[in-house]
């Protein structure tokens, strides 16, 4: 198994659809930031809800990581769907999973029931992201990915913004119970203009058998356990800020529940704007003659590096410093997340990106089921979101170690398992244009 050079012929010949995909990465965006409300609405609506059902820190905690038990483990499965089957369809049928089980959250009462309808919410938005991979890989040149991975990342921090700045002001108001309902039922109506605007997929040159196909050559290449660990590590903070945010500032920092709404949703509204503008000069430094490695590891290193080092001065800041903290931590967030996706696009290439997506969504995911179930813990322990914080910068560190250092150079693997159909259109390959 040898590496090609970055930009591939087959990608190439996708190149001339990108033009025409702006409406499809306009409804991705949307997507993702629905995707992100939906997922993170049961921590907005934690501090009624425990006082509603009684529940406590490690219960929440258990509700809270229980939708990352099903969409971990669904992440190799969804992989392998949308690189056989058509990715429209694919995505379509989740997101009306998930939309379905958000509105039915608020018709719920008891604890094994709000579990069971997490689980289920896990499943539906488990397509999302090897969806996303696939669609960028197959309709994006490397030369704007930068920018439309941003769009998912900025939709994705808009959720928990958007969440925090209007549902917690909304739950406030009228409970949590038709908040859920609404978002549900309301999110469905999305689903028209994907049908019409999503184009069918290109014919592929290889279609993966099973759901194990591949996932050995996969496995073999260290590249693809870097960015495993590195999801791992971006998720563990990203799902720690998602789930326990919004009770850190209510009862760590004793805000109203509008104040929280604001003060989380600067955080991530900085974590929107500072991934836009980075996607958008990453694009840039690489039409200018930047290698793709140099500028995706620098991103990872100067996004999870810093946010390590502000995410820990946030837990220690005092009252009038705080609220300015949140702003350079939200835009280290942004930074750190930009190039999660990108990298592994260019390293599995069209063929492969749903499978690679998948495993490393797979592993990653399991920061979603840790954080916020550790957290929970130690405050059932200490009464204090100290060591929470604390053991977060720690992770973020780790990532930078992980995205630069056991990641080798950015260039798209030769996969010998495709076939010599594949093998040949990879070994004509030519740079692509920007």
């Amino acid at each position: 198994m040898v590496r090609l050079p970055t930009m591939t012929a087959t990608t190439t010949k996708d190149t001339t659809r990108s033009s025409g995909m702006n409406g499809v990465l306009f409804l991705m965006s949307l997507s993702v930031l629905i995707n992100y409300i939906d997922r993170s609405n049961l921590s907005i609506a934690a501090p009624l809800l425990q006082n509603e059902l009684g529940i406590s820190n490690t219960q929440l905690g258990t509700l809270l990581s229980a939708f990352f038990w099903t969409y971990a483990l669904m992440q190799s499965l969804t992989g392998w769907l949308v690189d056989r089957f058509d990715v429209k369809w694919v995505f379509a049928a989740g997101f009306f999973v998930w939309s379905s089980a958000t509105a039915v959250t608020g018709l719920l009462h008891g604890f094994v029931a709000l579990l069971l309808i997490r689980v289920i919410l896990g499943i539906g938005e488990s397509v999302a992201f090897p969806s996303y991979s696939k669609i960028l890989c197959t309709h994006f040149r490397e030369a704007r990915r930068g920018f439309a991975n941003a769009m998912i990342i900025a939709g994705l921090s808009l959720g928990p913004a958007i969440g925090m700045l209007v549902g917690g002001r909304a739950v406030g108001r009228f409970g949590w119970r038709p908040f859920f309902l609404v978002l549900g039922l309301a999110g469905l109506f999305w689903l028209a203009p994907w049908v019409k605007w999503m184009p069918p997929r290109p014919k592929p040159s290889y279609l993966p058998p099973s759901p194990w196909s591949g996932l050995l050559p996969l496995a073999r290449q260290r590249s693809a356990w870097g960015t495993c660990l590195g999801q791992f590590c971006v998720n563990y903070y990203l799902y720690f800020l998602v789930t326990w945010f919004p009770s850190y500032l209510v009862r760590g920092r004793h805000l109203s529940m509008n104040t929280m709404a604001t003060d989380g949703g600067v955080l991530f509204l900085m974590c929107a704007i500072a991934s836009s503008v980075w996607g958008r000069l990453s694009d840039r430094w690489l039409r200018a003659g930047s290698s793709v490695t140099l500028v995706r590891k620098g991103s990872m290193a100067v996004g999870c590096t810093g946010f390590g080092i502000s995410v820990a001065l946030l837990a220690i800041a005092p009252e009038p410093l705080f609220t300015w903290m949140l702003v350079p931590t939200g835009m280290l967030l942004g930074i750190s997340c930009c190039a999660t996706w990108a990298i592994p696009q260019t390293l599995a290439g069209p063929e492969m990106v749903g499978r690679w997506t998948g495993m490393q969504n797979f592993i990653g995911n399991f920061a979603g089921a840790v954080a916020p179930a550790l957290t929970g813990y130690l405050l059932d322990k200490t009464g204090l979101f100290d060591w929470p914080f604390f053991i977060t910068a720690g992770v973020a560190w780790l990532g930078a170690f992980a995205w630069t250092v056991m990641i080798g150079p950015i260039e798209e693997v030769r996969w010998a398992h495709l076939g010599p159909s594949s093998i040949a259109i990879a070994s004509s390959a030519t740079p692509q244009s920007s």
